[in-house]
């Protein structure tokens, strides 16, 4: 599904005096958007053709910090550039900012022009192209959980993100008049997004108090990865216009549920669901059935892609609605990967292990890299488990902590030779460079639990 404007439709607005910006965006190791303001006139008589930005874009943490180690980059080789190669296709307005428009961009190698390949949105796009040799189109949907804050991040930040009161005072989960106190914000989202090209379906209030749900109609793996970050990022900048916030952090608070980003996927062939059988049981062809079976055989070593943080596992709680069991069932949402549309053209799978904090280029990535190993070597899909997950014992967990889905990523023989071993290499690198971060650093729990105690 393309976005709202083409390059011709650019020049049209440009020289209307209807757009002035154009913001040239690559999504980081984080899934955040980096890039430049354009002056619009130049961009249509140059820089939509390509730009520039360094290198550490893809080797920094999340505070920005620029980590060292990375075999890529470093100070050692003097943090040259990349280029910024505007995928034109993505171009759209972004009608929450005045006379503005953005295009996705992909990085390529200064020198050889080649993409690189840690490049989040180059790491998917592989996994694509893998898979259409094999004849199939990748369709995914993610959902979107996320609080909103009464206060602007300012004023959280300058308070040390205490007081967090969030806009909604109880559960909304599916509440309509409940959800209208927040309605300012999320209609403005909703139609903000709908503006810049972005097919959204509906929001909704979540299970836990102040959550918000987002969903956005299903697409092909690329358009539904850049929608994603689109959407991460169109929600932070409204509700900054509307004098609030919001976090997508995968568990902001303890005694609160977690927010996630569940992971819609099938493929097609031919226009049509080749995830369908209507003669199997479920529906789910033997195609859909190799597929999930390369999803659970891999589920360990793809957690780091739907995990990143450290904070990513405190969301694995019993009874709020994370899973804890890397196993399938059928409309089941204790389960880790949940069978969906049983039965209709719709039949799908869905992946409940991400959080909202995930990279929606690499977890897909990571998930098409599993589901097609499971269909090139035709593996046979596991019995159906059914029943309260949480409590079922001897099944498959998801990883507990960062530092044992790292390992597994870094052993995992199936990444590699999907991936590479540069980037695993590389991504292995900012899972120990997160890990060794939260080991040094003394929290406020350490202060409140061993000041007076120890």
């Amino acid at each position: 599904m393309p976005a709202n404007m083409t390059f011709e439709n650019l020049e049209a607005a440009v020289a209307a005096g209807e757009i002035d910006t154009v913001l040239t965006c690559v999504p980081d190791m984080q899934g955040r958007l980096m890039g430049k303001r354009f002056h619009a006139e130049h961009f249509v008589n140059s820089a939509h053709e390509e730009t520039h930005g360094c290198n550490y874009l893809l080797a920094t943490d999340m505070d920005m910090y620029t980590v060292p180690g990375y075999k890529a980059t470093s100070w050692k080789t003097g943090y040259g550039d990349y280029v910024h190669k505007p995928d034109l296709a993505t171009l759209r307005r972004v009608p929450w900012l005045p006379g503005t428009a953005m295009v996705m961009c992909d990085v390529l190698d200064h020198h050889t022009h080649e993409e690189v390949p840690h490049a989040p949105r180059t790491v998917l796009k592989r996994q694509i192209a893998r898979a259409r040799e094999l004849g199939y189109e990748p369709m995914f949907a993610t959902e979107l959980e996320f609080f909103l804050f009464e206060r602007t991040f300012n004023e959280l930040c300058d308070d040390g993100y205490t007081n967090l009161q969030t806009v909604g005072r109880h559960n909304l989960d599916y509440a309509i008049m409940g959800t209208t106190k927040e309605e300012d914000v999320l209609r403005a989202i909703r139609n903000g997004l709908h503006g810049a090209g972005v097919p959204v379906e509906n929001s909704k209030g979540e299970a836990e108090i102040g959550q918000e749900e987002i969903n956005v109609r299903y697409s092909d793996a690329l358009d539904t990865a850049d929608n994603h970050s689109i959407v991460k990022n169109g929600c932070k900048e409204i509700a900054h216009l509307h004098g609030r916030s919001v976090t997508f952090m995968a568990k902001y608070a303890t005694d609160r549920a977690g927010s996630s980003s569940h992971v819609h996927q099938s493929l097609w062939k031919d226009g049509k669901p080749a995830f369908l059988d209507e003669s199997a049981e479920h529906g789910m062809s033997k195609i859909m059935r190799h597929y999930v079976a390369g999803l659970l055989e891999h589920a360990s070593e793809v957690t780091y892609f739907l995990a990143p943080y450290v904070n990513s596992y405190k969301r694995f709680c019993v009874g709020m609605f994370a899973p804890t069991k890397a196993v399938w069932s059928t409309d089941n949402r204790t389960a880790g990967y949940r069978v969906c549309g049983a039965d209709t053209k719709g039949v799908r799978v869905e992946c409940r292990v991400g959080g909202a904090d995930l990279n929606p280029y690499l977890a897909m990535a990571a998930q098409l890299a599993a589901g097609l190993d499971g269909m090139e070597r035709e593996l046979e899909l596991e019995p159906e488990l059914t029943g309260d997950m949480y409590s079922a014992e001897g099944i498959r967990e998801v990883p507990k902590t960062l530092r044992a889905a790292a390992e597994a990523m870094q052993g995992s023989e199936m990444l590699r030779a999907a991936f590479g071993d540069e980037v695993i290499d590389h991504y292995h690198h900012a899972a120990q460079w997160e890990i060794s971060e939260q080991d040094r650093v003394v929290t406020d729990w350490d202060l409140k639990r061993g000041f007076e105690r120890a």
